[in-house]
């Protein structure tokens, strides 16, 4: 069974930075890609960042340029480096893990609140 622990979350005031991780429990062998989504109250869940099992990386159009997503060399672990945050960067942000063979996980989310 896979688990995602993600830590890093909280407050943090406009224009600064806030640093996530997410350590993934399980095999490594067949990951496919690992990243991050996040939903804001009341929206769906967009694409913030993904990295692919060749290092290829995705962004979602809100976040390029500012956010920065990479992984550890174990590669079970991906960091996601946010600066220049802006309050539309509030929500709760989720970790997820795919597997070339389909299967999907997600972690339980930490809120990430941007405010003065």
């Amino acid at each position: 069974q896979v688990q995602l622990e993600e830590s890093g979350g909280g407050l943090v005031q406009p224009g600064g930075s806030l640093r996530l991780s997410c350590a993934a429990s399980g095999s490594i062998l067949s990951i496919k890609s690992m990243g991050w989504y996040r939903q804001a109250p009341g929206k769906q869940r967009d694409l913030v960042a993904l990295i692919y099992s060749q290092g290829t990386t995705n962004y979602g159009g809100a976040v390029r340029g500012r956010f920065t997503i990479s992984r550890g060399n174990a590669k079970n672990t991906v960091y996601l480096q946010m600066n220049s945050v802006k309050p539309e960067d509030t929500a709760v942000y989720y970790c997820t893990l795919n597997y070339y063979g389909g299967e999907n996980y997600w972690g339980q989310g930490t809120q990430v609140t941007v405010s003065s």
